[in-house]
């Protein structure tokens, strides 16, 4: 039988939300995340409009809604895998941003399933390995 999980968490950036909301889009994500590299089959200036397609290794992302320096949400499929979205949310806090990522995935597989529960039982881990990248990455 497949899962779902809906997993949401929270992380701070030492930017404000107008210069964080960067480090969360498809090319935004290439200056702290290792491996990241998106792909665009059709060629976009703005990687955050609507609609907007773009794959990274097997994962294909569609940007469902933004609000320019504060939300955008994601749908993401991997195929036989899972498939589900992503928001990722930014308010002003002390010293920078808090950040909410919320996964919400469902497993296509009963194996996916158990890849899931443990994605699930390591998202603080995840979302810290987030965290610490960016922090570094944002380091002079």
């Amino acid at each position: 039988m497949s899962k779902r999980h809906t997993l949401t968490g929270r992380l701070h950036v030492a930017l404000p939300p107008e210069q964080a909301f960067r480090l969360f889009t498809a090319r935004g994500e290439e200056e702290w995340a290792a491996g990241w590299r998106p792909h665009f089959p059709v060629p976009t200036d703005d990687d955050t409009a609507p609609g907007t397609v773009f794959v990274t290794d097997r994962t294909t992302w569609v940007v469902l809604d933004r609000t320019a320096g504060r939300h955008i949400r994601y749908a993401r499929v991997v195929p036989g895998i899972s498939a589900g979205t992503v928001a990722v949310t930014l308010e002003a806090a002390r010293g920078g941003s808090d950040v909410t990522v919320t996964y919400d995935l469902t497993a296509l597989t009963d194996a996916a399933g158990r890849d899931l529960d443990a994605f699930a039982a390591s998202y603080p881990d995840f979302l810290n390995s987030w965290h610490q990248a960016i922090t570094t990455a944002l380091t002079p």
